[in-house]
């Protein structure tokens, strides 16, 4: 092949790792890494949903930390799945994200969502601590060659 490297979709883990700006200006570009991302891979977990939890989880991230450094995106593509980490710098931990409120938001609210779309949207969610602060993630399942649109 003469050094030439074709491109074929591999089951193989990725990952890419950004730093964002901690504004909301972090939120469509965001969504367009994870929209990348899985397109260039061409990886079966849903895209839509993918950058719709990942915009949530930006968002948060954004609105509810304290500080001005970058927050950080990590996605990573697995044979099962994608997984999105979106770190931050404050310790404290998501509130409800794991753990269902009795409440019902507010359909009037403009926010408040967030954390119940990720719960209700993922298979599975949480956070973490890390050296510098917190990691929130979810992951999303391979969907099935039959329910991918044609």
């Amino acid at each position: 092949m003469n050094g030439t490297v074709l491109y074929e979709p591999s089951s193989a883990p990725a990952s890419w790792r950004i730093a964002l700006p901690h504004t909301a200006a972090a939120v469509p570009v965001a969504r367009a890494l994870v929209r990348t991302a899985l397109a260039e891979r061409e990886h079966a977990a849903d895209c839509d949903t993918a950058e719709l939890l990942t915009a949530e989880l930006v968002a948060n991230a954004v609105e509810h930390t304290a500080g001005h450094g970058p927050i950080e995106l990590v996605v990573e593509l697995l044979p099962t799945g994608c997984q999105v980490e979106v770190h931050d710098a404050d310790p404290a931990p998501p509130g409800n994200l794991t753990r269902p409120t009795v409440e019902t938001p507010d359909p009037w609210q403009e926010h408040g969502r967030g954390l119940l779309l990720i719960r209700a949207l993922s298979s599975s969610c949480g956070h973490r601590p890390t050296p510098s602060g917190k990691a929130v993630w979810f992951r999303l399942p391979v969907v099935p060659r039959q329910w991918r649109p044609a």
